[in-house]
């Protein structure tokens, strides 16, 4: 899911975002945890060992309130408007988080650096655009919560705190390097303990030892007499044209970068910030099949490793801290599914889901939604916050299943999740009032030499894009689906997946 941003960023921000990119050469972090992890860990485990003073009064990243979630009734004639202020919220949050990482000095001379010059007038700024968003929706009747007001203010996150996704998590933990200038100096210039390869993540606690995991894939919901068993297969590619951008035409239409990252395109070959549902049908496609012009798109994977890519020095890439190289899947696997307690219906034309939550490091995990494994532990083994470390011979694995139930009126919402729904995980039932869909499941496989981790630090980290103040947590990991289908394609998913068939 992507994050709106402006459409050109200030000479300023665009220089501090470098400065921010600089912190730092070489992958790795300086604090790593060996802990079991599972998916949806709990919250109510605590670090073990000690750090140093300095590392843990660092401030890592600024948490925001996510305005856009809290959105869920505005009037169709608001919501491009409202959609830009969204782009200006988070125009700001970058711009302010650069400014953070850019100022370390500062902030070890004086303690109320980041609030006076960071936080304090990031607060003015969400205020006054809140305002115009309350503006817009009232401009054309629209009712406004006066709550949202409130969620101007942002706070900052210390490292311990962003550390396993955000989570405090139970383990060991080592310190890297010497302290130097009232921060953790470590291997490779590395600076401010937050790790990566641009100074923003993922850290050596973003990773685990998949050997050393605890199974933790848990039994599928009993199907009914009327469960819908077959699948439909769509083969799209691997996006070895590389079709790629940095905009995201569901959250932040008309927005030039609005992702403020890289993003894999596969099917529609005409999906922009300015793609609309008309230009949708006139994109072609990667598909085998002619007839599926449905948009997948997924943040890239990126080796931290040293090297560059294209967009070292453009927005939404290195000048965000986005930095490496772009890795290419090995295999995408596009796979519709049913239900297991009722038969589907049709996904509607232009149907829009994203699933997962490019913020989870702020947000928190209530809608982290993309698993990591290697191949050979599918069965046994899914994480949602770490990135797994997988044996020589084995692969990466990255999965989604995306919401399976639909309110069968809308093809999206004012915060692109309420007009889709999970089923229930033990019964498979839809909620009331929802119809169940097939399911888009999606499998990406990719051949990553595996990381390692010595005295606290990992090297050749991977890494998915994500925002610069989310510290490229494996729990921001999302994915993106626009349904577009001519020639009754998506009558003939349902029939195959009624009458329990495997298509292709």
């Amino acid at each position: 899911m992507g994050r709106n941003t402006r459409k050109r960023r200030t000479p300023l921000a665009a220089k501090a975002i470098a400065a921010s990119a600089a912190l730092a050469l070489g992958g790795g972090g300086l604090i790593w945890a060996n802990f079991y992890a599972s998916a949806h860990e709990s919250n109510n485990q605590s670090w073990g060992g000690n750090s140093t003073k300095a590392a843990t009064a660092q401030v890592a990243t600024i948490s925001c309130p996510d305005v856009g979630q809290k959105l869920t009734n505005v009037p169709n004639r608001a919501r491009q408007g409202v959609a830009t202020e969204l782009a200006n919220l988070d125009k700001q949050i970058t711009e302010a988080y650069s400014r953070l990482a850019s100022t370390r000095d500062a902030q070890t001379r004086d303690a109320s650096f980041v609030q006076n010059a960071i936080v304090g007038p990031l607060k003015e700024k969400r205020a006054a655009t809140i305002d115009r968003i309350r503006i817009d929706i009232q401009r054309v009747g629209g009712s406004f919560d006066n709550a949202l007001k409130q969620l101007a203010s942002c706070t900052t996150q210390t490292v311990n705190q962003t550390n396993a996704g955000g989570q405090q998590q139970g383990g060991q933990q080592q310190n890297g390097g010497q302290q130097q200038g009232g921060q953790q100096q470590g291997q490779n210039g590395q600076q401010g303990n937050i790790g990566g390869q641009a100074g923003n993540g993922p850290v050596a606690a973003d990773f685990v030892d998949i050997t050393k995991v605890a199974p933790n894939v848990q039994g599928k919901p009993r199907k009914t007499g009327n469960a819908s068993t077959g699948t439909f297969t769509t083969r799209c590619g691997v996006n070895a044209n590389k079709n790629f951008n940095t905009d995201n035409v569901i959250v932040a239409p008309g927005v030039t970068n609005g992702a403020h990252h890289l993003h894999d395109y596969v099917g529609n070959q005409k999906i922009n910030a300015f793609s609309s549902n008309n230009t949708f049908l006139q994109g072609g496609t990667s598909c085998q099949n002619g007839s599926d012009l449905s948009s997948y798109y997924w943040p890239v994977v990126r080796i931290q490793d040293g090297t560059q890519d294209f967009d070292q020095n453009r927005d939404g890439g290195g000048k965000e801290g986005n930095v490496g190289r772009i890795l290419t899947p090995a295999q995408a696997e596009i796979k519709y599914v049913g239900s297991p307690a009722s038969k589907v219906v049709p996904m509607p034309q232009f149907l829009r889901i994203i699933t997962g939550d490019a913020k989870t490091t702020t947000n928190g995990l209530a809608n982290a939604n993309a698993h990591w494994s290697c191949t050979g532990f599918e069965n046994k083994v899914q994480l949602t916050q770490q990135y797994p470390i997988c044996p020589q011979g084995s692969k990466v694995v990255r999965s989604f299943a995306f919401q399976s139930c639909w309110d069968g009126q809308n093809i999206d919402s004012a915060n692109h999740r309420t007009h889709v729904a999970f089923a229930d995980p033990a019964s498979g039932v839809c909620p009331n009032g929802f119809k169940a869909i097939p399911q888009l499941t999606m499998r990406l496989v990719y051949n990553i030499n595996p990381p390692t981790v010595q005295n606290g630090q990992v090297k050749n980290a991977y890494a998915v894009d994500g925002f610069p103040e989310q510290l490229h947590k494996a729990a921001t990991d999302h994915d993106d689906f626009i349904s577009v289908t001519k020639n009754g394609l998506a009558n003939k998913i349902a029939n195959c997946i009624n009458r329990g068939q495997n298509c292709a």
